[in-house]
């Protein structure tokens, strides 16, 4: 599965940003899709999830209330709402797919995942 992930750039602290990646393969919106991002020299880091269907979701401790993972199911595209946004939040963010048989068996471990999009800079300003 290939994936473009786009949306980033500089923002103030305390804005907002959406981040999108799309699936170009037949078929991709069978893959839970997820986002993740990574400082330099440190582990990537999950974000949010979001089943196939879109029925659930999952978020990391420092997303949960601000941020939003949803999908454009028709269109194979993911979507990040990423809102009160915090320097700290500054980072690489990489879209990401993994083909699960059930929600339950959902891991967050970057090294668990089978495709990955480049990269999308979001910087926080102070």
């Amino acid at each position: 599965v290939q994936l473009q992930a786009s949306g980033g750039g500089l923002v103030q602290a305390g804005g907002s940003v959406r981040l999108s990646c799309t699936a170009f393969q037949r078929n991709s919106n069978r893959y839970t899709m997820g986002w993740f991002r990574q400082d330099p020299g440190k582990e990537r880091d999950f974000v949010a999830a979001i089943s196939w269907s879109g029925a659930n979701t999952k978020y990391s401790d420092s997303a949960l209330g601000r941020f939003a993972i949803s999908r454009d199911v028709a269109n194979n595209t993911v979507y990040l709402q990423m809102n009160s946004l915090k320097p700290e939040d500054t980072a690489l963010y990489y879209c990401a797919a993994i083909l699960i048989r059930s929600w339950s068996r959902l891991v967050v471990g970057s090294a668990h995942w089978d495709y990955w999009g480049q990269g999308t800079l979001v910087t926080v300003s102070s």
